[in-house]
């Protein structure tokens, strides 16, 4: 199950919005309306923390920049 951050879409111009979190499985359907106001809601996209494995695998660098692996000075695109 995962954790979904979703706001509600404001009604008028410059109207506020709420955020909040709620667990679905991955396969749920995206809400549309909040479960407890009914208004309508958008899910928020935000960053997150993965883990690339492969044939070679991936080793973050200290002070790494996204993309950098301790094999490669490569960002991943080119084929060295």
């Amino acid at each position: 199950m995962a954790i979904y951050i979703y706001e509600t879409i404001p009604t008028e111009e410059g109207g506020e919005f709420r955020t909040f979190e709620i667990q679905q499985s991955m396969k749920d359907a995206a809400l549309t309306h909040d479960p407890h106001t009914g208004l309508r809601v958008r899910r928020v996209i935000s960053g997150g923390l993965g883990l690339i494995t492969g044939k070679r695998g991936f080793t973050p660098l200290p002070g790494a920049t996204p993309g950098q692996s301790a094999d490669s000075g490569c960002c991943g695109t080119c084929h060295a």
